[in-house]
């Protein structure tokens, strides 16, 4: 079976354990239990594998495979497994019985799991009803997953598992409607801006509002080695929580995601200073509402210094927040934003102004509406460079990739073919006609620093020309035939005595 294979077939079974849920609970509630219960069976399998390696390196000799367990990346009880979970599938109280286990693994790896699960309630009444059904459906679910091999000699490497657990999330977010933009930016979305961005070995990554960590995890691959750093921080518990199982999932386990309102607490910091990343990307909430004006004036870390978004629209708030936390003469920062954000005027117009005076801002990129599930609206790329020179008049891309994707029946896709474009492009800087153009810093200030990009790149496309004189004869010729038609339908009726 080949890697391909081994997804598809993991895939399968959890999708069809999802039928346990559907139409009980909110898509956006019922992926937490399904990939908990995952991430729960995966670590259980790896424990199952090494206790098996173990006992026949040692000769079973309990002291030191006991020794050699407590060293592995998870410490995980046998009375915390899976197997022991399913055991006791037909107990009143399985729901409590699995808060408890998650609990202690909680507790066994407090560095790496501290309160990842807290947020989720096996034994809800309100998400999965009354005892009875609640206990039917976690039984069901138990019985879904059961023979699933998860163990590394079967899965074979990392990725596989860890590209099933993205896939899931991908196929939760299409079900999950408004809400799927929470938690999750689309494959193709992410593996653009992480190509824009290219991180290199030993740099520092950051999304500020990483959501289920997949666009984290994209632009971390795009160095190609380990030797990278990365940080996130989301105000979603459940989301937080998913994101950090993601991140175990993909041998990720340095990384370090916390749980706090970005703009109001941001939390990645050092020495009572933001930290500063090389390279910083995000796809934060479109237009935020009440987002934390109100503490902006007094913010400590001076991030609203070019001046304070609106009230109602946090995405210069949040845009402001990934240019303070890049370093200096050589961060680079892509956003994804709502078009909105490139041509609104008053505050968001003036602090606009602040960021291309700045010289910091290096391509804008449109792209095709209905890409992002929740949301049929098009949104952008803004990509900015500090290591433009300060205060500079340098030129700014502007792509118009609006109409290069491929129509699928509920949302777009960007192809292979599209991203590689966009990327080239942008790499090399190229003007080409309707779809680039390489503009020159007077000619945005000449449109008052208003970045939509139709103002740049014209894509007007002429229409044929009306050959008037033949559409007249064929008006002519069609009258004719009509009168005559006529003419043969009052014979007829006058035939039949009408």
């Amino acid at each position: 079976m080949n890697d391909q294979q081994k997804r598809d077939e993991i895939f399968n079974v959890v999708w069809q354990a999802c039928d346990t849920f559907r139409g009980v609970i909110d898509p956006v509630q019922y992926k937490d239990y399904i990939l908990t219960m995952l991430f729960v069976k995966y670590l259980s399998e790896i424990r199952k594998s090494k206790q098996a390696e173990y006992a026949k390196k040692y000769k079973g000799d309990k002291v030191r495979i006991k020794r050699a367990m407590s060293r592995e990346r998870f410490v995980i009880e046998k009375d915390c497994t899976f197997d022991y979970i399913y055991t006791h599938r037909n107990d009143n109280d399985i729901g409590q019985t699995i808060n408890t286990v998650l609990e202690s693994i909680e507790d066994a790896n407090k560095t790496k799991l501290h309160n990842v699960f807290r947020n989720i309630d096996f034994n809800s009444e309100t998400n999965l009803g009354l005892a009875r059904q609640r206990n039917t459906r976690l039984k069901n679910l138990l019985k879904d997953l059961v023979d699933l091999d998860l163990r590394p000699e079967a899965v074979g490497h990392m990725d596989i598992i860890g590209d099933v657990y993205e896939y899931l999330i991908a196929r939760f977010a299409a079900t999950a409607g408004k809400k799927a933009g929470e938690f999750y930016t689309p494959a193709e979305v992410s593996e653009t801006l992480a190509r824009l961005v290219a991180p290199k070995p030993g740099e520092r990554i950051c999304d500020p509002a990483c959501g289920s960590g997949s666009l984290l995890i994209r632009t971390a691959r795009q160095v190609g080695t380990s030797d990278f750093s990365i940080c996130g921080q989301d105000m979603n518990g459940s989301t937080w929580a998913l994101c950090k199982m993601n991140m175990f999932l993909h041998e990720v386990d340095a990384a370090r995601i916390e749980w706090e309102d970005t703009i109001r607490q941001p939390l990645l910091v050092e020495d009572d200073a933001l930290m500063k990343f090389d390279v910083v990307i995000a796809n934060p909430p479109f237009s935020l509402d009440k987002w934390g004006q109100e503490i902006a004036a007094d913010d400590r870390y001076g991030r609203f210094y070019r001046g304070i978004p609106p009230k109602s629209k946090g995405d210069w708030a949040f845009i402001s927040h990934m240019l303070a936390i890049a370093v200096e003469r050589k961060g680079r920062v892509g956003v994804v934003v709502p078009h909105g954000v490139l041509f609104r005027g008053g505050q968001e117009g003036k602090i606009r102004e602040a960021v291309i005076k700045e010289n910091i801002l290096d391509a804008v990129i449109g792209l095709p509406a209905n890409l992002f599930f929740g949301t049929g609206i098009p949104a952008a790329l803004m990509i900015f460079d500090k290591s433009r020179k300060p205060g500079g008049k340098e030129k700014v891309l502007f792509i118009d990739a609006a109409r290069e994707f491929e129509q699928s029946t509920n949302q777009n896709i960007l192809r292979t073919q599209d991203i590689e474009k966009i990327v080239n492009t942008y790499q090399k800087k190229k003007t080409i006609e309707k779809y680039s153009c390489l503009a020159p810093y007077a000619e945005i200030e000449g449109n008052e620093f208003n970045l939509n990009i139709p103002r740049y790149v014209d894509t007007f496309e002429e229409e044929e020309e009306i050959d008037i004189a033949a559409v007249q004869k064929e008006i002519q010729h069609i009258e004719t035939e009509l009168a005559e038609t006529e003419a043969k339908m009052k014979r007829y009726l006058k035939k039949l005595g009408f």
